[in-house]
């Protein structure tokens, strides 16, 4: 059976009681230290931690790592006006988009950096600001995963510049007298040392034919164990190939290159956790499965759904009674038949039951490691199911409501009926 991670059963029925269910709570404690692990990130001529927002994008969370240290990665305009309105300065932004956004020249003047992810982009900044500085995104031909829907480098995938392209990327840069100060590659998620190494020697291979480059950013997907037995990334491990490789450049090209990483996942997953309320207990007879309904689903945490992810989950008995351990299929509120939180792992088609307490109906469930691409990634409104309210729990040992529960009229507040169907 799967153990809490950093709430206690007490905590979790004081949240099912003062701030309904699903909710999705967030814990201070875990986020600073896992910003203070990602900031002792070995390097060989200087760091910068930036904080990949997508992951958790709760402007309690962003302020607080961003308090702690950590600059921000955003991967939209949008992303970029909600960091801003959330006080932290423009200088901490780097702006990464697959869609350019339409006010790209508001946010440059503002101080935000800028890495262009493809020859349009590259034109268009050039266009918009020739002799600037800015970075370029470049795919080095490898990538990581486990499995191609979380793989952002190599063959199969369209983001940054190809690295057989970098010569006309060179050619834009001298038409419109550009000074590539910065590099970008990202190669997805793992957690192999020796990957990381690889991707740090292919981008840098890349960094000499770009003598104005002064920090190459290796990007995030720094793999985090949700369940136990998962494999997470040893930052100290990772690290120190890379630095060394940065010190072999150095000596080989004379320059002292800047190192940046821009982790999401390694912050927040761990520091996240759904509290639902099991709403029905159901069975398809002796040769079927026994199945706990929550009052949760992909409308709040898609990855089972999407990747086949696996999330640990604890069912918090209502009542202090023994009870016994049953295998359960965990399913969502949704009339959908892919709304499944046990699927296979790394299989979305498969299902895997889980040992859990025997579930009454009312009993609370917590589905663990939701704190990064869960709230922020999810189907949001399916069934006209409102967006679940966010809670962080500070180092006291108090809560604090960082998002309220959306109501329906918000839910509907954008629609609109046509005059001819009002009658």
């Amino acid at each position: 059976m799967e153990r809490f991670a950093f709430l206690s059963a007490e905590q979790v029925k004081a949240v099912q009681t003062q701030f309904g269910t699903p909710v999705f709570v967030y814990d201070q404690q875990t986020l600073e230290e896992q910003a203070r692990q990602a900031l002792a990130f070995p390097n060989a001529f200087g760091l910068r931690v930036r904080y990949a927002m997508k992951a958790c994008p709760n402007t309690a969370l962003v302020r607080l790592l961003n308090q702690q240290g950590l600059h921000l990665d955003v991967s939209s305009g949008y992303e970029a006006q909600r960091v801003l309105r959330a006080g932290v300065p423009a200088e901490h932004l780097q702006l990464t988009a697959q869609e350019l956004p339409a006010d790209l020249g508001e946010l440059v003047e503002r101080g935000v950096r800028f890495n262009a992810c493809s020859l349009h982009q590259l034109r268009t900044f050039g266009q918009l600001f020739p002799g600037r500085q800015l970075g370029i995104r470049v795919n080095p031909g490898l990538g990581s995963g486990h499995n191609n829907r979380t793989n952002v480098g190599g063959p199969s995938s369209s983001f940054g510049i190809w690295h057989e392209y970098l010569d006309q990327a060179l050619a834009l840069q001298q038409e419109y007298s550009l000074q590539l100060t910065r590099l970008h590659s990202h190669i997805g998620s793992g957690s192999d040392p020796q990957i990381w190494q690889r991707c740090a020697r292919l981008t840098l291979s890349i960094a000499a034919r770009l003598p104005q480059v002064q920090t190459v950013n290796l990007g995030g997907g720094f793999k985090v164990g949700r369940l136990p037995g998962e494999t997470s990334t040893d930052l100290q491990a990772a690290g120190r190939p890379i630095a060394e490789e940065f010190r072999k450049f150095h000596q080989e090209h004379g320059r002292q290159l800047e190192l940046e990483i821009e982790p999401g996942t390694f912050f927040s997953a761990n520091a996240g956790a759904l509290v639902c309320t099991i709403i029905d207990v159901v069975d398809t007879g002796a040769k079927g499965y026994a199945f706990i309904k929550v009052d949760a689903g992909m409308t709040e945490v898609l990855r089972p759904s999407l990747y086949g992810a696996q999330h640990p989950m604890v069912v918090v008995p209502a009542c202090s009674a023994p009870r016994g351990q049953r295998e359960y299929l965990v399913v969502g509120h949704c009339c959908e038949s892919g709304d499944v939180l046990t699927p296979e792992p790394g299989n979305p088609e498969g299902l895997r039951t889980r040992l859990l307490a025997e579930a009454h109906i009312g009993d609370a469930l917590v589905i663990g490691g939701s704190g990064a691409y869960c709230a922020g990634m999810a189907a949001k409104n399916y069934n006209s199911f409102p967006e679940a309210p966010e809670v962080l729990l500070d180092k006291t040992g108090q809560f604090h409501l960082i998002r309220r529960r959306q109501t329906l009229d918000q839910v509907l507040a954008n629609e609109a009926i046509p005059e001819f169907l009002k009658a």
